[in-house]
């Protein structure tokens, strides 16, 4: 079920004076009701993933309680591997087959052995690479005595499904989100406010700014060949838009649904286009997976406390391992790997966690100095950016080809509305850049809150595509 979709806009307010109207009462009933309406969320695409998801949840909820009442360390690791080899393989079988069968018939092709071509044609099952992530936190932080185990399913089951997140992050964890199943909820009307608030910015991200902005990403993407230099250009810049409003807005809805029912997720983007260099822009984007991966892959393989080479082996395997999470393609493992070579030197250098505060905090601009880093920071990742995007290597390759060819500079109309979608985005966040919500639903001018609410209001009316089309992060 899209959040963006009728079937959606129906079933949220359902949803929510239901569970308002008595089953957020007791813990039991309220971490079931979650369940059940999760499932059927998660169901409405296709009901038969919801046995993968039943059956990762029961399995990782019975190893932890396992890993939890074994006391020799042996049999406490064999059931930690039993969890990760499920997971994992599941992930790699769904996710990763046909490219593996792809690679291994084009491997034999270059040698001149003629292999007939074939797949396994296996759908991907939305969200399985977050909600896999999520319950191997859990058996992982058992295991390392983090969190206690928990003896009821219910709950369990209701963290792993819980809708607002399920499909797209963010990645939470059991210390965090679990908890709160158990905790008592109270109608909090400042709460479900600032939620309303998340959501109608995160649907203005996705429906102006996003659906807008990839439009023109796809008929420039399609053929690059055919289009100037600047096209190219904007092409990018529209892609990197595109995918951050696309996702930060995702997660924003979800943040805002959430709290609709008295819960807290964590936030998953913090402006991560006014990044000062890439180590500050993998602080602020996606940081739900970026601190999964550092805290799961990164520092048990040393982080940053071994020799150089050991730095630079967690560094290049971290960031290959992210970009093959996020596709079955080579696209995107070269993407991971350029981002890694942007990397090395920050970390190298110890100048990885040289930009902690806010830029320009209690200024209103920044300095020279400071918007030339984050022009050159947004350069470097909006280049990346077209690895990601591509349908292959070979479109790459052609796009940069003729985006360095400097032949010609046209022009595309069209595009000045979503570039104008793209500059009330930037101001917006840029004046809240120190605050969660958009500075304007913050003041105290109620007319100047109400005006902002009715203009995002009405341009998500004007503006937004005829047809729905599906979240980006979706497909990984």
């Amino acid at each position: 079920m899209l959040f963006n979709s009728v079937d959606f806009a129906i079933f949220l307010p359902l949803v929510f004076l239901l569970y308002w109207a008595g089953f957020y009462r007791k813990a039991e009933s309220r971490s079931a009701f979650l369940w059940i309406v999760s499932y059927v969320f998660y169901g409405w695409w296709d009901w038969r993933f919801l046995l993968l998801i039943a059956l990762s949840s029961g399995l990782d909820f019975h190893i932890a309680q396992r890993i939890s009442r074994t006391q020799e360390e042996k049999y406490r690791r064999a059931w930690l591997w039993l969890s990760i080899g499920f997971n994992i393989g599941v992930l790699a079988f769904f996710k990763y087959a046909n490219f593996f069968i792809d690679s291994f018939v084009s491997a034999f092709t270059l040698f001149g052995a003629d292999l007939s071509p074939w797949s396994l044609q296996l759908i991907l099952p939305v969200g399985i690479s977050f909600y896999t992530f999520q319950t191997l936190s859990y058996t992982i932080d058992v295991y390392r005595n983090k969190i206690e185990v928990t003896d009821h399913w219910l709950p369990f089951f209701a963290y792993v499904s819980f809708f607002p997140q399920l499909v797209a992050g963010p990645i939470e964890r059991a210390a965090s989100l679990l908890p709160q199943f158990s905790t008592a909820k109270y109608f909090d009307a400042a709460l479900i406010r600032s939620g309303l608030h998340l959501m109608l910015w995160g649907f203005f991200k996705k429906l102006v700014v996003a659906d807008n902005c990839g439009y023109w990403v796809d008929v420039i993407f399609a053929e690059p060949a055919t289009h100037s230099s600047l096209v190219l250009l904007l092409g990018i810049v529209l892609f990197a838009f595109q995918i951050y409003g696309d996702f930060s807005g995702y997660s924003d809805i979800a943040i805002g649904v959430a709290r609709l029912f008295g819960f807290q997720l964590r936030r998953n983007f913090a402006y991560p286009y006014f990044s000062r260099n890439v180590a500050e822009f993998w602080r602020r984007w996606h940081i739900s997976l970026s601190s999964w991966f550092r805290d799961y892959l990164y520092i048990p393989l040393g982080g940053s406390r071994g020799g150089r080479s050991q730095q630079i082996r967690n560094v290049l395997l971290i960031f290959l391992i992210s970009g093959f999470w996020h596709g079955a393609n080579w696209t995107f493992i070269i993407w991971g790997l350029i981002h890694a070579l942007l990397f090395l030197p920050l970390i190298l250098r110890g100048r990885n966690r040289s930009y902690l505060s806010i830029i320009a905090k209690g200024r209103l601009l920044p300095n020279i100095s400071e918007g030339l880093a984050m022009l050159y920071t947004f350069v470097l990742v909006g280049l990346a950016w077209v690895f990601f995007r591509a349908d292959s290597l070979d479109t790459a390759f052609i796009y940069f080809k003729y985006l360095f060819a400097f032949n010609h500079f046209g022009w595309v109309v069209g595009m000045f509305f979503p570039l104008l979608a793209i500059a009330v985005l930037l101001v917006v966040e840029w004046f809240s850049r120190e605050e969660e919500i958009v500075f304007l639903f913050l003041t105290k001018r109620t007319w100047l809150r109400w005006g902002a609410y009715w203009a995002i209001g009405l341009a998500i009316l004007l503006f937004s595509p005829s047809e729905p089309s599906v979240f980006i992060y979706f497909q990984f």
